[in-house]
C-alpha cells in the first residue's frame, strides 16, 4: 500500500506546481531582509555605520530618560520653594531677552543702526532741515512776541481813550452812590427815629 500511495503522489497532477512554488521561496531570508548597500559603501563600512547608529539611538533613549528624571526633580524643587509657573515664565522671558541682546545678530543690528544714525545726522539734507526748523521756530517766537506787544499797546490805548475814561467815571460815580446809600442805611438802623432831632426836656420843679 505504501508503494501505491507513493506512486499516486508522484503521478499527481499538482506535482509540477508544488515544485515550482518551492523554488520561489528564498533560501537566505536574512540576506533578503537586508536593504541594498548605498553606492560607494562597502559591506564593512555599512555594518560599521549601522552599529554606530544603534549606539547613538541607544544614547538618545538614555538621555531622554535622564532628562525626564531631571525635569521631575526640578519641578519638586520649585514646588518646595513656592515658585509658580508664572515665575518660571518670567524667568524664561528674561533669559530669552538677555540671550537676544548678547546674540551676534542683535549686536550687528545695533551697530548698523548706529552707523545709519551717524550717516543721517551728518548728511547735508539733515543739517538743512534742522536749520530750516530752527529758523521757523525763531520766526514763530518773534511773531508771537509781536502779537503780545500789539495787544498790550492796544489795551493801553483803549484805557487812555476818552470813551474808556468816561466809562470809568460812570462806574466810580455808581460805586460811590451805592457805598453812600449803604452808609446812610446803616446809620439809620443804629439811631432811634427822632431821638437826634429833639433835645431832652428838663422837668422844672413846682
Amino acid at each position: 500500500m505504501e508503494s501505491a500511495s507513493q506512486d499516486i503522489n508522484l503521478n499527481s497532477p499538482n506535482k509540477g506546481l508544488l515544485s515550482d512554488a518551492m523554488t520561489d521561496v528564498p533560501v537566505d531570508s536574512a540576506a533578503s531582509a537586508r536593504t541594498a548597500a548605498p553606492e560607494g559603501l562597502t559591506l564593512a563600512e555599512e555594518e560599521e555605520l549601522r552599529s554606530e547608529l544603534a549606539k547613538v539611538e541607544e544614547e538618545i533613549g538614555t538621555l531622554r530618560q535622564v532628562l525626564a528624571a531631571k525635569e521631575r526633580h526640578c519641578g519638586e524643587l520649585k514646588r518646595k520653594l513656592g515658585l509658580t509657573p508664572l515665575d518660571g515664565l518670567k524667568q524664561n522671558l528674561s533669559k530669552s531677552w538677555h540671550d537676544v541682546q548678547v546674540s551676534n545678530a542683535y549686536v550687528r543690528t545695533s551697530e548698523k543702526l548706529g552707523e545709519w544714525n551717524d550717516k543721517v545726522t551728518q548728511s547735508d539734507f539733515y543739517k538743512k532741515t534742522q536749520e530750516t526748523l530752527s529758523q521757523a521756530g525763531q520766526k514763530t517766537s518773534a511773531a508771537l512776541s509781536n502779537v503780545g506787544s500789539v495787544i498790550s499797546r492796544k489795551l493801553g490805548d483803549m484805557r487812555n481813550s476818552a470813551t474808556f475814561k468816561s466809562f470809568e467815571d460812570r462806574v466810580g460815580t455808581i460805586k460811590s452812590r451805592v457805598v453812600g446809600s449803604r452808609e446812610n442805611s446803616t446809620d439809620g438802623l443804629h439811631s432811634p427815629s427822632g431821638a437826634g432831632d429833639k433835645p431832652p426836656q428838663d422837668n422844672a420843679p413846682f
